[in-house]
């Protein structure tokens, strides 16, 4: 049974920092993608990173965001600078196995200007 548990959300400031993680047990993962929804938006992709640490971010992050990934530990991260008030979201983990799709609770961002 794969199991996700995010953490490291919170309110910050704009221009302040914030490191979210995402534990998965329960199989082995190939994609681990971060993805967020703000109040009456569709959900984005945010970054991703394969199992082999190629990575891909979306242009309203480069720069400021970096994905990691610890495979022993089944943990990919989300480092996030320069935060800025557009960046407030519920973020998602969601993380590919060779059948299925499997996403997290969610985790709150907000950034206040």
């Amino acid at each position: 049974q794969v199991q996700l548990v995010e953490s490291g959300g919170g309110l910050v400031q704009a221009g302040g920092s914030l490191r979210l993680s995402c534990a998965a047990s329960g199989s082995i993962f190939n994609a681990m993608d971060w993805y967020r929804q703000a109040p009456g938006k569709q959900r984005e992709l945010v970054a991703a990173i394969t199992r082999g640490g190629s990575t891909n971010y979306a242009d309203t992050v480069k720069g400021r965001f970096t994905i990691s990934r610890d495979n022993a530990k089944n943990t990919v991260y989300l480092q996030m600078n320069s935060l800025k008030p557009e960046d407030t979201a519920v973020y998602y983990c969601r993380v590919t196995t060779y059948t299925n799709t499997y996403w997290g609770q969610g985790t709150q961002v907000t950034v206040s200007s």
